[in-house]
C-alpha cells in the first residue's frame, strides 16, 4: 500500500502527544531519490505502539545511515551535503520541551564516493564508514567537541570473489563496525565473501588489517552484529539471503558454524527480486531477525543460548515495500520496519516470550527510509 505525504522543510518541529514521558524520537536515514529531503524524525509512544507523522529536520542528499556518539548529544551521518561532496557529517542535536533540531557542526569528505554504512567506537575518539562503490573503508578521528577530525585511513579493499555475475566482479564493502571490546573494526564485503578484520587503535584512528570470516562462496555478506554475550557473530548475506554464524573470540578470529536460509528456495524461485538486507539480534539475546527485500517480509529465528545456532520462527510481512531497514526498541518490546519503496514505516509488537510479530496497525507515510534508529536518550 502506498500513501501520500508531506514534506516540512523546517528544522524544529512540535508533537503533540497525550503521554510525552513516553515518546521516544526515532531518527530516519533516506534515500536519494526524491521525495526525500534529507534526515526525518517521527515519533513512538512506547505504551501505545503509535507514531507520529514524521518531519524533515535537516536537508542532506542520500543520508542513508546514522548512528551517535556514545557521550555526547550528537548524530553522525553520511550524505552529500547542498554543495559538497560525499561526506560524513556530524550534527548537533538540540532539543526542547516535546521539540528537537538539528545543527550542522562540520562535515569531512570521504574520499572514495558514497558511504553506505558507519560506526563510533564506544570512546568516542573514532568513527569508520564503508564506501561500497568504492570497495573501501575510512577512518576518521573525533575531536573532543565531538566535531569531525580528518581522515586518518582509507584502505581499498582488492579483488572479487566473482561467484555472482556483476555483483563479485570487485570489492563492496557495506559495513564498517566495532567489536565490543573496541579492538577490531569488521566490514562484511559483498564482493569478497569476506568480513575483512582489522585491529582499530582509536587513539591514533589507525587500522591494520588482523584476518577474516569466510561465508560461503556467493553468499554476499552485506551486515553483522554480535550477540550481547560476545562470543558470536551472526553476518547477513544479501545475495544467498541467508545468515552465517560465527564464534569470536578475543584475539580477533572469526569461525563459521552454521548457515541458514531466511527465506527457502521454493519461496526465492518465485520472487522476480530477492535481497536481504538487515540483521538485529533481540536486546534478551534469545532471538534473531532479518529482512527480505523482493519477499517483503522481516524473518524471525530462536538462538539456542548455549551454542548460539538459530532455528527459524516465523516471517512477518511488513505492510509496505522494500524493507532495506528496521530496529528494534532498547527495550525489544517493538520492532518498526522501513518500507523504502512504499515510503512507509510500520510498528509491530515483540513477544518477548516467543520474538513472534505482531502488526500493531500503526504504520506512517515517510519518505524514502532506509535507516531507523532509535534516540539513545
Amino acid at each position: 500500500m502506498f500513501f501520500r505525504f508531506s514534506c516540512f522543510l523546517v528544522a524544529t518541529f512540535l508533537f503533540a502527544s497525550t503521554s510525552p514521558a513516553d515518546d521516544t524520537y526515532i531518527w530516519l536515514g533516506t534515500g536519494g531519490r526524491k521525495p526525500s529531503k534529507g534526515i526525518y524524525v517521527a515519533k513512538l509512544n512506547s505504551k501505545s505502539g503509535k507514531l507520529n507523522e514524521s518531519q524533515l529536520v535537516a536537508e542532506i542528499d542520500q543520508p542513508g545511515f546514522l548512528t551517535f556518539h556514545p557521550t555526547k548529544d550528537i548524530l553522525y551521518a553520511v550524505g552529500t551535503p547542498t554543495g559538497g561532496k560525499p561526506s560524513v557529517v556530524a550534527y548537533d542535536i538540540q532539543r526542547k520541551p516535546n521539540a528537537v533540531s538539528l545543527k550542522q557542526i562540520n562535515a569531512q569528505p570521504i574520499g572514495d564516493g558514497a558511504a553506505c554504512h558507519l560506526s563510533v567506537d564506544p570512546t568516542g575518539s573514532m568513527l569508520v564508514t564503508a564506501q561500497y562503490g568504492g570497495g573501501s573503508v575510512a577512518a576518521f578521528g573525533l575531536n573532543d567537541d565531538g566535531s569531525i577530525a580528518q581522515r586518518t585511513e582509507l584502505i581499498d579493499h582488492e579483488g572479487g570473489s566473482n561467484v555472482v555475475a556483476k555483483r563479485q566482479t570487485k570489492s563492496h564493502a557495506h559495513y564498517a563496525g566495532f567489536s565490543p571490546d573496541n579492538q577490531f573494526v569488521l566490514v562484511p564485503d559483498l564482493g569478497l565473501d569476506r568480513v575483512v578484520i582489522y585491529k582499530a587503535d582509536a587513539a591514533s584512528t589507525r587500522l591494520t588489517t588482523h584476518g577474516q570470516g569466510i561465508v560461503p562462496p556467493g553468499a554476499g555478506p552485506r551486515h553483522m552484529k554480535f550477540h550481547p554475550n560476545a562470543k558470536w557473530i551472526y553476518v547477513l548475506n544479501e545475495l544467498a539471503l541467508s545468515v552465517t554464524v560465527f564464534d569470536w573470540n578475543a584475539a580477533g578470529t572469526m569461525t563459521a558454524k552454521q548457515t541458514i536460509q531466511t527465506i527457502s528456495d521454493e519461496e526465492k524461485s518465485r520472487l522476480k527480486f530477492k535481497s536481504a538486507s538487515e540483521v538485529r539480534v533481540h536486546p534478551n539475546g534469545k532471538f534473531l531477525y532479518t529482512a527480505n527485500r523482493g519477499h517483503d517480509t522481516i524473518s524471525v529465528f530462536s538462538i539456542d543460548q548455549d551454542t548460539g545456532k538459530l532455528t527459524k520462527i516465523e516471517h512477518e510481512p511488513i505492510r509496505g515495500a522494500t524493507p532495506r531497514n528496521f530496529n528494534l526498541s532498547p527495550d525489544g518490546k517493538w520492532l518498526l520496519a522501513a518500507g523504502q519503496d512504499s515510503n512507509t514505516l510500520a510498528v509491530f509488537a515483540v513477544d518477548p516470550a516467543t520474538g513472534k510479530l505482531t502488526y500493531y496497525r500503526s504504520i506512517i507515510s515517510t519518505p524514502t527510509p532506509i535507516c531507523v534508529l532509535f534516540d539513545r536518550q
